[in-house]
């Protein structure tokens, strides 16, 4: 009895149709495969991206000679009886700010000697051949260490900020340039000056 109302029933009620399966069609399973593909496709060339820009900033001197602590700071002793040790002077060439004042001496950790303040560069334009007296910016980094960076200590190697504005360089965009990176290729605390390469 149930069978021939079924029958009845389906001449009014809706079924669903399977679609035609398309040639090559995948299950549902394996839908997601060709989405992690083309992830793997981006995430390479977004490597392929990092490793230009890190081209770009391919230095001159990639491997320098470490500094000890020994040599790169004296020990002074102070105090009535010359007891306390604890105050150290920087024996390498430094670049402290145009508006830096020192800290009481009472206080002062690390000395930096104004005969070894630099201001100046002897930069070089590496595609010019060209050598230009440039006023520092900053201290980017020292490969010693952040220490070193953070009190401006210039040691062969160290990246530092140049004024380029004298010099006219544009970006495509049209603006001029005003601060680029520098690397110092000599020993400043033995030549008495500071020579370096322009990073283009």
């Amino acid at each position: 009895m149930k069978k021939t109302l079924k029958m009845h029933d389906e001449s009014t009620s809706r079924q669903k149709v399977d679609d035609d399966v398309e040639e090559g069609a995948l299950p549902p399973y394996l839908l997601d495969r060709d989405q992690t593909q083309r992830a793997k496709v981006l995430s390479n060339t977004i490597k392929q991206k990092r490793k230009e820009k890190a081209g770009k900033w391919d230095v001159p001197l990639p491997k320098v000679r470490p500094v000890a602590e020994e040599e790169m700071f004296k020990v002074l002793r102070t105090g009535k009886r010359k007891t306390k040790q604890w105050k150290r002077m920087v024996t390498k060439a430094t670049f402290v700010g145009p508006g830096f004042t020192r800290k009481p001496p009472k206080y002062e950790r690390f000395i930096r000697p104004t005969g070894l303040r630099f201001t100046k560069a002897h930069v070089t334009h590496p595609e010019l051949k060209c050598t230009f007296n440039l006023d520092i910016i900053s201290v980017k980094k020292n490969p010693n260490g952040q220490m070193y960076t953070s009190l401006g200590v210039m040691t062969r190697g160290t990246i530092i900020e140049v004024n380029v504005s004298e010099l006219g360089l544009v970006t495509p965009a049209g603006k001029v340039v005003w601060g680029k990176y520098a690397q110092v290729t000599n020993n400043p605390e033995n030549d008495g000056c500071i020579n370096a390469v322009l990073l283009v």
